[in-house]
């Protein structure tokens, strides 16, 4: 009883961290269901027989949580199926052809040599991690099918029953996973990127305040708290496997949203690894210069205090601008400024430490400074390498350009617009009279209360003189303004 109570609060968690995962369960119960009835099923079962398990088992080595890992695996299992099917009747037909002494050492020799040379293909890294299981298919299907001791024909309609349970459970598996709650490889590493913006802007964002700040070396709670904040950036730096799988995953899933069928996924890989590489300078702040025994004095921190906030201060800002922009898969406009302005505090603190600032400090906690200086530095350059491989990726995927908000609706500014016309008065005044266009009016009861200004001021002889007179009825105003030389 009590494994059940485990297994039911292993499922809540699941369920509430990722309900697509509950969501997937039921769909591969829904496949199995509907394969099934190739076997259940009588009418069915008398066309394909036994091999109707094939479509069963492929449905269960197949069907994976993301579409374009359903889409890799069915196509692979498919040709690799075909493929061995292929050669398996070619060498059973050869083997044939030699008579019964030879036939069996002639398909002895058919299985060696395919065999040895799938399994040496598998000892490739990057073949074994893409098609490990495909050669594993081939090599089944081929040796099923060549060492049959069936006759030529039937050996023919074997390898068709077999072929058509492979692609109707193949077939079966994408349509469900397209068109049953799709969950897109593209969309989480797309995803993924923005979260891990995010998450380094998060400490950027506060690793000004954070260093410059005065906390006591027995403040624990301090520390602790500290520790807790700052730990997000550190899933970052393990993102790559997991980038890589969604990468080769997305290029096997048709066009869907706002993602074309080309849409450039190696790019997110090297916006990835640059972010990875940020993310180590960061750790390296974190784990050495944050909660290091050798803390540097506060005087000096006060007297470096305001650059190194800007210069952490800009940097996350340009982080969770180039979060957004992702997310929203707009142009990062607006990050340009944030690294310029990283930059720009970068070169005070340049010119404050050539000042000769840091001539009192101990060597060893000279050293100390200077190396997260110059880590913060390198944090800024990677900054900026980032937002120019963002800068590629939105214009190889054709992301749109950022529509800035108007500073008023076109109500607002029928309500606000107001004309100038200046009069001559006499020969020695000049009359302005700035005055609504009187096309938008308000009837509420507070907008018709009239408010009358006046303004005089006078000065000595020979100077000049003013006279102002404003009045504002609803949203029309009225202002004279009389200059007397």
């Amino acid at each position: 009883m009590e494994k059940v109570r485990e297994i039911v609060r292993e499922g809540r968690r699941v369920a509430k961290e990722d309900p697509r995962r509950v969501v997937h369960s039921f769909k591969v119960g829904l496949v199995l269901a509907l394969v099934s009835s190739f076997y259940y099923y009588q009418p069915l079962y008398d066309s394909f027989g036994v091999n109707a398990m094939w479509a069963v088992m492929t449905v269960v080595v197949v069907f994976e949580f993301s579409v374009g890992a359903t889409l890799g695996k069915g196509l692979n299992r498919v040709a690799a199926t075909l493929f061995a099917g292929g050669l398996g009747i070619g060498a059973h037909h050869l083997a044939s052809m030699s008579g019964p002494t030879g036939e069996p050492i002639l398909l002895a020799i058919f299985v060696f040599v395919q065999a040895a040379l799938s399994t040496f293909v598998r000892f490739f890294p990057r073949v074994k991690a893409r098609y490990d299981y495909s050669l594993l298919i081939f090599i089944l299907t081929f040796a099923l099918i060549s060492v049959s001791g069936f006759r030529e024909e039937q050996v023919v309609m074997l390898t068709h029953k077999r072929i058509s349970t492979v692609i109707i459970g193949g077939l079966s598996c994408v349509l469900i996973s397209i068109f049953v709650c799709p969950v897109w490889a593209g969309q989480d590493l797309h995803s993924l990127l923005a979260s891990n913006f995010e998450k380094l802007s998060f400490f950027l964002l506060d690793f000004g305040d954070k260093y410059c700040e005065v906390v006591e070396n027995d403040d624990t709670k301090e520390v602790d708290k500290r520790k807790k904040d700052f730990d997000n950036y550190k899933s970052v730096l393990n993102s790559k496997s997991n980038e890589e799988s969604l990468a080769n995953f997305a290029k096997w899933e048709p066009g869907h949203g706002q993602f074309r069928f080309r849409h450039p996924w190696k790019q997110y890989l090297a916006v990835g690894e640059l972010i990875r590489q940020c993310a180590y300078r960061i750790h390296t702040l974190n784990s050495s210069y944050l909660n290091a025994d050798n803390k540097v004095s506060i005087d000096i921190k006060k007297k470096l205090g305001e650059p190194l906030r800007r210069m952490s201060l800009e940097s996350g800002k340009a982080m969770k601008e180039m979060s957004i922009s992702l997310k929203k898969m707009t142009k990062p406009s607006s990050s340009d400024l944030h690294v310029q302005n990283a930059r720009s505090a970068s070169k005070s603190l340049t010119n404050l430490l050539n000042s000769g600032i840091l001539k009192e400090v101990e060597p060893l906690e000279l050293v100390s400074l200077l190396t997260a200086i110059s880590l913060l530095i390198d944090i800024i350059n990677l900054t900026e390498k980032i937002l120019e491989a963002l800068h590629e990726l939105a214009s190889a995927a054709k992301f749109k350009n950022k529509i800035e908000q108007p500073l008023f609706s076109e109500k607002q500014k029928a309500k606000s617009f107001v004309s100038l016309r200046s009069i001559k008065c006499h020969d020695e005044h000049v009359v302005t009279i700035i005055e609504d266009d009187g096309n938008n009016h308000d009837t509420s009861k507070n907008d018709n209360r009239s408010k009358e200004v006046s303004i005089h001021e006078k000065h000595e002889d020979g100077d000049t003189h003013v006279h102002a007179r404003c009045v504002s009825c609803g949203h029309t105003i009225v202002c004279d303004v009389v200059e007397c030389r």
